[in-house]
């Protein structure tokens, strides 16, 4: 067999073996998740808004294994303002007004893959609203990657809330990280968490001891990843992964990212599948809690957008 054939075979096989990883797999499901839901004490006026940025344009295919790479979707990038009378917080920032000429210092290969459509910045939108930027406490980023951190520019001196990983990952994480990493005057405040077992997950940090925010570490996405449990007046609560997964789906069918995209995303595999296949049980335990992935639009509607009143 001449050596251009023997090539062709290989390069063929090669690529056959890489799109079976896109297939549907599910996920074990393991035994369910016993337990009730953490008592929360959410004070009068807490609220959530959605600051939509932009979006990416993909399609279900990349984002979940079994996907179909003809259910086109655009990926939310979108941050979220919590009013709480102890100081506002920001969930991520999205796209920020620098959008564009940070994505012209991205690596070109990543450039050549990557699509995003700018709508307007959180601080745009805020500043819209006739928001009051001093009763912003600081900035939870569920990880430093670009298009959840972009905005920090346009929050010079608010604090960004994260772990002590997540911020050693933003010096050391490489191209992932750069953009974040190139953000001069970021004012880091590294919080711990200090609490025991929240819904199944070792530690947890209650931001304000009320119960009404609680973060827990998920790493895997990155080494600081964390998933915000958000309960507002009411009990309506949330849950916001992250990239845990990038589409409700990922929890729902308990179907990770097909092997290419964990293969360019995902620092820790394993640590992502383990997180994944316990919040699924969590996610089935309780069909009341709202599930919103980064990057899935259906999760972010069921909070209003963010109106000058």
């Amino acid at each position: 067999m001449k050596a251009a054939t023997v090539l062709t075979v290989l390069v063929s096989g090669s690529l056959v073996v890489v799109l079976l990883t896109f297939r549907t797999a599910p996920l074990p499901e393991g035994a369910p998740f016993i337990g009730d839901l953490p008592v929360a004490s959410p004070p009068a006026g807490l609220a959530a808004f959605r600051l939509p940025t932009g979006v990416l344009p993909r399609s279900a295919g990349f984002a979940y294994r079994g996907g179909s790479f003809a259910d086109k979707r655009a990926f939310a990038v979108t941050s979220v303002l919590v009013k709480h009378p102890r100081g506002d917080l920001l969930i991520d920032t999205g796209f920020g007004r620098s959008i564009a000429a940070q994505f012209a210092n991205m690596p070109a290969l990543f450039r050549a893959l990557t699509r995003y459509e700018f709508s307007a910045s959180a601080a745009d939108l805020l500043e819209r609203a006739h928001y009051d930027r001093a009763k912003l406490r600081g900035i939870i980023l569920t990880h430093a990657h670009w298009d959840h951190a972009s905005g920090l520019t346009d929050f010079p001196g608010t604090p960004v809330l994260v772990t002590g990983a997540e911020r050693a990952f933003v010096k050391t994480g490489g191209a992932s990280t750069e953009l974040a990493r190139s953000i001069p005057n970021v004012r880091y405040e590294e919080y711990r968490f200090e609490s025991g077992s929240y819904l199944g997950f070792a530690r947890s940090h209650d931001v304000y001891g009320d119960g009404s925010i609680v973060i827990v570490p998920t790493p895997g996405h990155t080494p600081g990843s964390v998933i915000v449990f958000l309960t507002l007046p009411g009990d309506l609560r949330f849950a916001f992964v992250g990239d845990l997964v990038w589409q409700l789906e990922g929890l729902r069918l308990r179907e990770e990212r097909p092997w290419l995209m964990r293969l360019m995303v995902d620092l820790d595999a394993d640590g992502v599948r383990t997180n994944l296949q316990h919040m699924a049980r969590v996610a089935a335990r309780f069909p009341e809690l709202v599930i919103v992935p980064a990057h899935d639009q259906r999760g972010f509607a069921r909070l209003p957008l963010l109106s000058p009143r």
